[in-house]
């Protein structure tokens, strides 16, 4: 279905933390990565699920949508639809990786992206098609894009792929047993710094590794920088830097978003209150 390698756009670029450059042919990055779309099933709601799954050669590894400071952020953009009038990313739980001091978030091996598209007629195929941009890493960082263009049939088979994705997705804060996070802001050295307390319904397991926090503005412009977490008990406290570069603004609490990693999965949190 559309199978697409690697496009040659092949730029290459170090990692951030300052890793060699490897000489590398285009016929060896071919083998590096591949897409293709799982066209998936039409739902009771007359929506369809589908899926993106970017396979990755061994070792290699890409990002999850807030990459960290080292990673490379990736955008699944639509350049033309038909019988599409609105479509919904989910991103399975992604790892946390440390490397020379430095944190991202990824997957590595491969991963399923599903999405949920709205139609115009529920009964009628539909048809996308667009490019992927993400980042690959191994010993060196390459931005790769992945184009794709494929039918959607209205009459398709269950996925079990995309459906083992939208399983391994966070918990909401509902489902997690979290109350509502507070938050209160100060002046930071780049715009404004944000301090967060959320209340977790457990303390930390004994001897379980630590919690990592990542917090997202929903604002474009105001970048969150690598988030500081620590516990108190049943208290979650997460500290970072937003980077405003046109100066100090009014941040909206509700268009905030926290995940929390945890051992053994993660929580989706939308939003915070005044401390």
């Amino acid at each position: 279905m559309n199978l697409r390698k690697l496009a040659l756009s092949l730029m290459l670029m170090p990692l951030a933390m300052g890793a060699a450059l490897a000489p590398a042919a285009a016929e060896d990055l071919r083998d590096v990565v591949e897409m293709r779309i799982l066209p998936g099933w039409r739902t009771d709601r007359g929506t369809q699920i589908a899926g993106v799954q970017i396979t990755l050669a061994p070792g290699w590894k890409t990002y999850w949508r807030a990459p960290g400071d080292a990673g490379i952020p990736p955008q699944i953009l639509l350049s033309g639809t038909q019988n599409v009038t609105n479509a919904t990313f989910q991103w399975p739980v992604p790892e946390v990786f440390e490397t020379a001091g430095m944190r991202t978030i990824g997957y590595i091996g491969s991963v399923t992206l599903p999405i949920e598209f709205a139609l115009s007629d529920p009964g009628a195929p539909a048809r996308i098609t667009g490019d992927v941009e993400i980042g690959v890493c191994k010993e060196i960082c390459i931005p790769v894009r992945l184009d794709f263009d494929a039918v959607l049939p209205a009459g398709g088979a269950r996925d079990p792929m995309i459906a083992a994705a939208l399983i391994d997705r966070p918990m909401t804060a509902t489902e997690a047993g979290v109350g509502a996070v507070l938050c209160d802001f100060r002046l930071g050295p780049r715009g404004m710094r944000i301090s967060a307390a959320i209340p977790m319904d457990h303390p930390a397991p004994r001897g379980a590794p630590p919690e990592v926090t990542v917090i997202e503005s929903g604002t474009p412009g105001i970048h969150v920088g690598e988030v500081q977490t620590a516990r108190q008990g049943n208290l979650l406290r997460a500290e970072a830097d937003m980077f405003m570069p046109r100066g100090p603004q009014i941040v909206d609490r509700s268009r905030l978003r926290f995940t929390v990693l945890t051992p053994g999965g993660a929580i989706d949190i939308q939003g915070c209150v005044g401390g």
